[in-house]
């Protein structure tokens, strides 16, 4: 199994994703600064990874005499859309207010430990929903990579080759970070997980030629109405499946559910880089002086999203607002 992080002896070792598939390497945080450079040049990435991140990057900040405010607000600022990352931080303020700086360490370990489990439980919830020799679409990277170490939406479709031994995926790209092409195909091919690679204006054509049984993609916020915040391009994989009514499915842990917000309306969409368009690799493929515009995310709306995967079942849109309750 793949380790995206590693903490051993006061040191978070994070692998390194922008090296990937090619060069398998660990940057290695020992402080705050450390860790939140590697969130915001995407070192490390997807929602519940960052949260685990933010919460070791806390405990740092701490321990180096930082004010809890200031430790909090230089984590939370560093990417505006997952919320998992609100959820760890004031997970572990709240720990920190209640305890002091004693049991900081243990609460991020409790955090990264849970989150391996809750995957592991939405992916077998998930599982269910999919059969033997069935062709699943699936967008970005919700694997291990994007967790502590085990995958929503990539967690599912390992389970159901676990059970199986018998499907195909197909993975979009996902321009322009190509955490598709480069992230999801590295862990599928480690698995031995039958795949495709396809460009992310391909999905169409695959659907309307009847290759794509079910979609399964990840999630960076969900709002109380299921309303869906997700890597961009995932709101036109969802308006595609309708069109061709094939079950479009969201896996992601309750920490990715913001129950402060009424709709994807509320949801901030963070902005990255012009030239992360503009480049590919080291090479530029823009012309000088062109208008770019570069969107990390985008909400696909609750009507299009066939049912939610989580550690406590499988939901639809209409409950979400009571899985707190349960």
């Amino acid at each position: 199994m793949i380790r995206p992080i590693i903490y051993d002896n006061n040191i978070l070792k994070l692998l390194d994703q922008r090296k990937l598939p090619f060069d398998q390497n660990y940057c290695e945080c020992k402080d705050l600064e450390g860790v939140v450079e590697a969130i915001k040049k995407m070192k490390v990435r997807g929602a519940p990874a960052i949260g685990v991140a933010a919460a070791f990057g806390f405990y740092f900040g701490i321990k180096n005499g930082i004010s809890a405010d200031e430790v909090y607000r230089m984590l939370f600022d560093t990417r505006p859309t997952a919320v998992n990352l609100k959820w760890a931080l004031d997970r572990m303020k709240d720990s920190f207010e209640k305890y002091g700086e004693r049991y900081l360490e243990q609460t991020a370990m409790e955090i990264f430990d849970e989150d391996i489990k809750t995957n592991k439980k939405l992916s077998s919830y998930g599982a269910s929903l999919f059969k033997s020799g069935e062709n699943i679409l699936t967008h970005c990277n919700a694997g291990a990579l994007a967790t502590a170490g085990y995958g929503t939406a990539l967690g599912v479709i390992r389970s159901v080759f676990c059970n199986t031994k018998n499907i195909h995926v197909y993975v979009d790209e996902t321009r322009p970070f190509f955490q598709g092409s480069r992230l999801t195909s590295f862990e599928l091919h480690e698995e031995g997980i039958d795949h495709t690679v396809i460009c992310d204006n391909m999905a169409g054509f695959l659907m309307n030629r009847g290759m794509v049984d079910k979609v399964i993609v990840g999630a960076d916020r969900i709002a109380c109405n299921g309303d869906t915040a997700n890597k961009i391009g995932t709101y036109q994989l969802a308006v595609l499946s309708d069109y061709h009514k094939i079950p479009f499915y969201i896996a992601a842990p309750v920490s990715s559910i913001d129950f402060s917000l009424n709709s994807g309306e509320e949801i901030p969409i963070e902005y990255r880089d012009t030239n992360e368009v503009a480049f590919c690799g080291d090479n530029r493929i823009v012309p000088d002086g062109i208008d770019i515009l570069n969107p990390a995310f985008d909400v696909t709306p609750h009507h299009l999203i066939t049912a939610f995967i989580t550690e406590k079942g499988v939901f639809q849109s209409n409950d979400i607002k009571n899985i707190q309750r349960r």
